[in-house]
């Protein structure tokens, strides 16, 4: 039996397509790495030029070690990389998103094939299981109409779309059948879902009522998508005390640079409003981007240190070819930029602490990593002094450093 080793890069939505793609690989198994591989399936990103590289280097690894292996390429650098990897002779065979269930007609292929596909193709696979994974991460919708100027993705993943309502609930079940438990809903703009009548809170809602989950969490939405029903559904005790809202900048300047449709005083007081309502909140954050001029960043250190946020994923900008904001010059000196994603990090992990800290009700914590750690509702990594039998715990007692949450008083949950 031919093995195949599938090499991910980038977002969970990847990681969704990547377990679409085993469904599809019939009387194949999977190989837990390249050396043991027949076949390598490379699922590739292309959010930066530096997403680009790596995947880059990878192939060229890969074509190194394994130079009998059959290569395929697929992923969000179909359209970037893939014509210039096969014409360069460095992979067989490519094939983009809509192509992912014939995957096992590309193994048997004789020739090699390069195939565009439909960008706004809908896959309804249901996936039954996330090897290696003790949460299931749901593919809800596809693409993005939003025109942020540093930004490719809409470009290669297409416009917004949405897997039926019917589809996802479908998807839940046949997991929950499989054991798991915790569901994180993901796509490339999740709160754009729609499918018909259903929104996305009228969606999360049915995932509630179906009472097959222990916790249900967002991938990441964006702050205009909010609204009251919104809030009113993610109040449920199910749903997890975090969310992840992508902000990209606290200075109003530098969010019309991006094209971007948030404002800092907006946000400010969305964010203080799930403060009051328990919740922990995360942001991506992206410093150095043209025009961030000491004077803005002054000002928006100072708008980021109102904001009571708990987590941050914060990055330096790097350009991104065929974007509008590929044509700006990049005048923030790298070690700024460096310095500044420090700053902001040592921001947020300070305020991170003071809100572990007040927390005053038991942690449910998701027992992953073999044993001896978790992560909370407010998603925190929770450590244990010895491994956990059961995967739900409620932890009563705990020590709360800076850099971590220590259980001390462990009970185990049904």
């Amino acid at each position: 039996m031919k093995k195949v080793y599938f090499k991910t890069f980038g977002c969970r939505t990847n990681m969704f397509d990547t377990q679409v793609m085993i469904e599809h690989i019939g009387a194949y198994s999977v190989a837990h790495n390249e050396d043991e591989a027949d076949i390598v399936v490379i699922n590739s990103c292309t959010v930066t030029n530096g997403a680009d590289a790596g995947v880059r280097q990878y192939v060229s690894r890969v074509k190194n070690r394994k130079p009998d292996a059959k290569i395929l390429f697929t992923g969000c650098a179909v359209q970037t990389e893939g014509k210039k990897l096969f014409d360069a002779g460095n992979i067989d065979l490519v094939f983009s998103h809509s192509e992912k269930n014939k995957i096992t007609s590309f193994f048997e292929a004789k020739e090699r094939l390069f195939v565009q596909g439909d960008k706004n193709y809908i896959d309804e696979t249901i996936v039954t299981n996330f090897e290696g994974k003790t949460k299931a991460f749901i593919k809800i919708q596809e693409g993005c109409d939003f025109g942020c100027s540093y930004c490719i993705i809409p470009s290669v993943r297409g416009e917004s779309r949405s897997i039926p309502a019917r589809t996802v609930i479908r998807q839940i079940e046949v997991l929950a059948e499989r054991g798991f438990s915790e569901f994180i809903l993901t796509g490339t703009n999740v709160g754009s879902y729609r499918d018909e009548k259903t929104s996305l809170s009228k969606l999360i809602k049915s995932i509630i009522d179906l009472g097959l989950a222990k916790r249900v969490r967002l991938g990441s939405v964006e702050p205009s998508q909010i609204d009251e029903e919104f809030l009113d559904v993610v109040s449920s005790e199910l749903f997890a005390k975090h969310l992840h809202i992508a902000l990209q900048h606290s200075s109003n300047e530098m969010l019309r640079k991006m094209n971007r449709l948030n404002r800092f005083e907006d946000d400010l007081r969305l964010f203080e409003k799930l403060s009051k309502m328990g919740f922990a909140i995360g942001t991506d954050y992206i410093v150095g981007f043209p025009g961030e001029s000491k004077e803005i960043w002054s000002e928006a250190v100072k708008n980021l240190e109102a904001m009571p946020l708990t987590h941050i994923h914060p990055f330096i900008y790097s350009k991104r070819d065929n974007t509008p904001a590929a044509k700006l010059k990049i005048d923030v000196n790298g070690n700024i930029s460096k310095e500044r994603l420090h700053q902001i990090s040592e921001i947020v992990a300070k305020k991170n602490y003071e809100f572990r800290k007040n927390l005053k009700t038991p942690l449910l914590v998701h027992v992953e990593d073999s044993g001896v750690a978790g992560f909370d509702e407010y998603f925190n990594k929770v450590s244990f002094d010895k491994k956990q039998e059961s995967e739900w715990v409620e932890v009563s007692e705990f020590d709360v450093a800076p850099e971590k949450t220590l259980a001390k008083r462990v009970n185990a949950k049904s």
